[in-house]
C-alpha cells in the first residue's frame, strides 16, 4: 500500500458520501417528534418575540415539558428557522451539518493520535469512512438530536487539545476549552463525560500541561467566564428534573435488594451484613451493570437500543462487521500504547458514564459519544486488514484486488441492509417511535377548524400540543401566557392540555359526546368507536392509520 498523495480528493468522496446519508429526505424521514418540535417553536418564539413559549426571557435551558432542556441548540436552530422558516429541515439542518463536519474532525483527531505512524493517512481516511456509514452517527444526525452537536463539540475541543500538545500554540488551547464549554451548554449527558475525559487528559498529557501551565491558566480564566453563567443556572434545582426522572437512585430496585441481603441474616444490624449489603455497593454494581452493557455485543452488533425510537429494527449501534475491526484494532493498540492511543481508550471507557448513571441502560442516546473512539479502533482495525492482505499478496494484483473488493464487498452489504432497514422497515415495525400522521391531522384541522367550535386531540401520543404550535405556526405572543402546564408525571414531564380552541386529553368517546357537541374529534382508532360519524382517517407516511376524526 503506497502513501496516498491526495488524500483530500478521497475525503472529499467520504464527506460526499456522508451528506447523502444525512441530508436526502432530512425533512420528511423520520416524522417530526414532539422534541424537536419543542426546539423548533421555542426557537421560533425567541426569533419574534424574544421569549421562550412560556414566556421566559433568553433562557439558557428552556423550560419545554418542564424538562429545561439545554439551550444551546435551540439558539443554532434560529438563524435556520429565520432562512427557510418554521419547518422540519430548518430544525434538523444544523445537527445533521455538524454531523458531517465531525467525519473531518475524526478525520484530524486520527491524524493527531497516529502522527508518527507512516501511513497515517490511510488510517485517517478508514477512521472518518467508519463514521461517515456509522448506523449509531447516522441515526442521530437526522433529526434534532442536541447529542450530536455536543459529541461534535467534545471532539472539536480534543482535536484543538492534542493539536496545542504538540505544537503548544495558545489559541489551540483557547480553541479546545471554548468547544468543551460550548458542549457542556448543549446536552446533559457531556456534563458528566466531558469532565471525567479531561481528568484523563490531565493525567496522560500531565508533563506537557505543567510544561506550560502559564498557557494552561489563563485558558482556563478565559474559559471559567464563559462557564459562569451555566453554573449559575444549576443552581435552580428545576434544571434536574429531568435528571431526577430518570436517574439510577430513582431506581429502587439497589435499594430494596439491600434490604432484603440484610434480612437474609440473623443479625442484619451486624458489622458484616452492614459493610457488604449497603446501597453504596448495591448501587455502585449496578452503575457498573449499566456501564458494561453498552460494551455487549447483542447492543454494538445485533440489536441496539431497547428504545424504539432510538433503534432500527434488527440492527446493531455498529456493524457486524466491525466486530473483526475493532478487536484487530483493539489487540493493535494495546500492544503499542501511547498518550494519543490511550486517550482514545479513555474516552472509550469513559463514554457510556452518563447514561450509566441513569436506570434506562444501555442508552444509545446518551451514550452516543462512543461513536467517536468506537470509529478510529474500527477504522484502525480495517486498515490493518487492508494492510495485511497487501502483504501476503506479495504484489500480485489481482489477487489483492479480490482480497479488497470482498472487504468492501461486506462493508457495502451492511450498509445496504442498514438503509433498508432504516427507510423501508423501521417507521412500519416502530410505528410509535416517531409522531407519524400528526402533520396530516394539522394540515386537516387548520382547514376545518373555523367549522367548529372546539376541536378535541387526544393525548395517546406524546405532546401534541407541541406539534400543533409547530405545524400551525400558532403566534408565540398569544400562546405564552394563555396556557398551564401540568404537575410533573413521574418522570419529571409536564404539558399543556388546552390553548384556544385546541384540547388535548385521551378520549374516552361515550362521554366526550354530550360535552363536545360542535366539536371536531380527532382520536385513535381504538379511541373511536367504528359507528362514529367518521369524517377523514389520517395516515403517516409510513401507511398506517393513526387518527380517526368525527365531526360531533
Amino acid at each position: 500500500m503506497k502513501v496516498i498523495r491526495k488524500p483530500i480528493i478521497i475525503l472529499a468522496v467520504i464527506l460526499f458520501i456522508a451528506a447523502v446519508l444525512r441530508l436526502v429526505n432530512l425533512g420528511s424521514y423520520p416524522a417530526l417528534n414532539a422534541d424537536e418540535a419543542s426546539i423548533g417553536y421555542n426557537a421560533f418564539s425567541l426569533l419574534l418575540t424574544g421569549k421562550d413559549e412560556h414566556g421566559n426571557p433568553w433562557p439558557l435551558h428552556f423550560q419545554s415539558f418542564n424538562d429545561y432542556k439545554p439551550g444551546l441548540y435551540f439558539y443554532l436552530a434560529m438563524p435556520f428557522i429565520y432562512i427557510f422558516g418554521l419547518n422540519e429541515v430548518s430544525v434538523r439542518l444544523p445537527n445533521a451539518l455538524f454531523a458531517i463536519i465531525s467525519v473531518i474532525f475524526v478525520y484530524l483527531l486520527s491524524g493527531e493520535v497516529f502522527v508518527s505512524h507512516s501511513k497515517k493517512s490511510y488510517i485517517q481516511l478508514l477512521s472518518a469512512f467508519v463514521l461517515a456509514i456509522s448506523p449509531w452517527h447516522i441515526h442521530f444526525s437526522r433529526g434534532a438530536w442536541e447529542v450530536n452537536v455536543a459529541t461534535s463539540f467534545i471532539l472539536a475541543g480534543v482535536v484543538f487539545f492534542l493539536k496545542f500538545t504538540r505544537n503548544k500554540s495558545f489559541w489551540a488551547l483557547i480553541a479546545s476549552g471554548v468547544f468543551f464549554v460550548l458542549s457542556l451548554y448543549t446536552y446533559h449527558a457531556a456534563r458528566v463525560v466531558l469532565p471525567l475525559l479531561l481528568v484523563g487528559v490531565g493525567i496522560i498529557y500531565r508533563r506537557i500541561l505543567i510544561s506550560d501551565s502559564k498557557k494552561l491558566l489563563i485558558a482556563f480564566l478565559i474559559c471559567s467566564v464563559f462557564i459562569l453563567p451555566l453554573l449559575n443556572e444549576l443552581k435552580n434545582g428545576s434544571v434536574f428534573s429531568r435528571v431526577s426522572g430518570v436517574g439510577l437512585f430513582s431506581d429502587i430496585g439497589p435499594f430494596a435488594r439491600t434490604n432484603e441481603q440484610r434480612g437474609e441474616h440473623k443479625d442484619y444490624q451486624a458489622l458484616w451484613p452492614t459493610l457488604l449489603h449497603n446501597k453504596v455497593v448495591n448501587y455502585g454494581l449496578a452503575f457498573l451493570a449499566n456501564w458494561g452493557k453498552h460494551f455487549h455485543g447483542e447492543f454494538l452488533f445485533l440489536s441496539g437500543d431497547i428504545i424504539q425510537r432510538n433503534r432500527v429494527p434488527e440492527t446493531g449501534q455498529m456493524y457486524i462487521f466491525d466486530i473483526v475491526t475493532l478487536a484487530i484494532g483493539m489487540v493493535w493498540i494495546l500492544r503499542r500504547l501511547n498518550k494519543g492511543l490511550k486517550l482514545v481508550l479513555w474516552w472509550l471507557i469513559v463514554s457510556p458514564f452518563a447514561a450509566a448513571f441513569t436506570f434506562q441502560s444501555p442508552h444509545a442516546l446518551r451514550a452516543q459519544n462512543m461513536v467517536i473512539p468506537l470509529s478510529i479502533v474500527s477504522g484502525l482495525g480495517l486498515f490493518l486488514i487492508l494492510e495485511n492482505s497487501s502483504k501476503l499478496a506479495r504484489g500480485r494484483f489481482l489477487l489483492r484486488s479480490i482480497f479488497v473488493g470482498i472487504v468492501f464487498l461486506v462493508i457495502g452489504w451492511g450498509l445496504a441492509r442498514y438503509q433498508h432497514m432504516y427507510w423501508i422497515h423501521m417507521a412500519k415495525e416502530y410505528k410509535y417511535s416517531s409522531q407519524y400522521g400528526v402533520k396530516g391531522l394539522v394540515n386537516y384541522v387548520r382547514n376545518e377548524e373555523n367549522k367548529y367550535r372546539g376541536i378535541l386531540v387526544t393525548s395517546r401520543y406524546d405532546q401534541p400540543y407541541i406539534l400543533f404550535l409547530f405545524y400551525l405556526g400558532y403566534p408565540p405572543d398569544m400562546f405564552q401566557y394563555n396556557h398551564t402546564l401540568t404537575p410533573r408525571d413521574k418522570y419529571g414531564f409536564s404539558t399543556v392540555e388546552k390553548f384556544d380552541k385546541y384540547e388535548f386529553r385521551s378520549i374516552d368517546f361515550d362521554k366526550e359526546r354530550p360535552r363536545t357537541s360542535g366539536y371536531l374529534i380527532a382520536g385513535t382508532p381504538e379511541e373511536i368507536p367504528d359507528e362514529a360519524n367518521i369524517v377523514k382517517r389520517i395516515y403517516g407516511s409510513n401507511g398506517l392509520e393513526y387518527f380517526e376524526v368525527v365531526a360531533n
